[in-house]
């Protein structure tokens, strides 16, 4: 994992929680079922307007990556131009344990309409997987798109990944990743820029969490090696990170640390 992603540059601490009382808070914090009531609904709309859109659409759906069932991407290709455009990749989020890119299929449009390539990809989840190997399954992704990307009409030297929550976590990953020691046929900026939409960059603090921890695992080499906040900042491309201004202090908290 460590030889793969640059190395911590800080040890990792979730702020200002008092040791006590912290887990209770943060509990609290990270709970967006409870935070967001309506939570239900909006999945539900996602999965309606994400299925509405493959039936109406199409794309290249359930292509393979890797060896486990759930490593498979889902292409949607841009419209106009007849050559290779920009690529996103968009990462879904859902705690690293939940959610499907099925369920996600409706960010394609807008990108489309605008003569990008979108990439959707899976992975397996957790408890039966760790976070770090969820974070070398996207590893994975994209060294395949970038290999393959062109097929599909894509610019491999053009790849920007976004991710929610968890996949914000993946898509800073993907920034911080050694992608010459990973495969040496890879150039060091595979990915040129990343957007993280209310991401979560650091994992001590999700480790303090009871709910979250139950299903996660972690451990501290996961804490250590997978908290892109103590990662050196990216020495090519760009990263930017965004947040609903209505969110917990903890998810505010985690966009500032970047």
């Amino acid at each position: 994992m460590s030889l793969r992603f640059a190395p911590p540059t800080a040890l990792p601490r979730c702020g200002s929680f008092e040791e006590a009382d912290g887990l209770m808070d943060l509990a609290a914090e990270y709970n967006n079922r409870a935070l967001v009531p309506n939570h239900g609904e909006i999945i539900s709309r996602w999965h309606r307007d994400a299925a509405a859109y493959r039936a109406s659409h199409g794309g290249e759906l359930d292509i393979p990556y890797g060896a486990r069932p759930r490593n498979r991407v889902d292409f949607f290709a841009g419209n106009g131009g007849g050559g290779q455009g920009p690529l996103i990749v968009f990462i879904h989020g859902g705690y690293w344990r939940f959610l499907d890119k099925f369920d996600h299929s409706f960010v394609a449009p807008p990108f489309q309409k605008a003569g990008c390539t979108v990439v959707v990809p899976n992975y397996a989840l957790c408890p039966a997987v760790t976070v770090p190997d969820i974070a070398m399954q996207m590893v994975r992704a994209l060294a395949w798109v970038w290999r393959h990307i062109a097929e599909y009409g894509g610019d491999p030297r053009r790849i920007t990944v976004a991710g929610h929550s968890a996949g914000g976590h993946l898509a800073a990953m993907l920034m911080a990743c050694q992608w010459p020691v990973f495969a040496p046929d890879l150039p060091a900026d595979v990915v040129h820029n990343a957007l993280s939409i209310s991401g979560l960059h650091e994992l001590e603090s999700i480790r303090r969490s009871p709910m979250l921890q139950s299903g996660l695992l972690l451990t501290d080499d996961h804490v250590l090696n997978a908290s892109p906040a103590w990662m050196p900042a990216p020495a090519r491309g760009e990263m930017m990170c965004v947040v609903g201004g209505d969110e917990s202090q903890e998810f505010l908290r985690q966009n500032a640390l970047m």
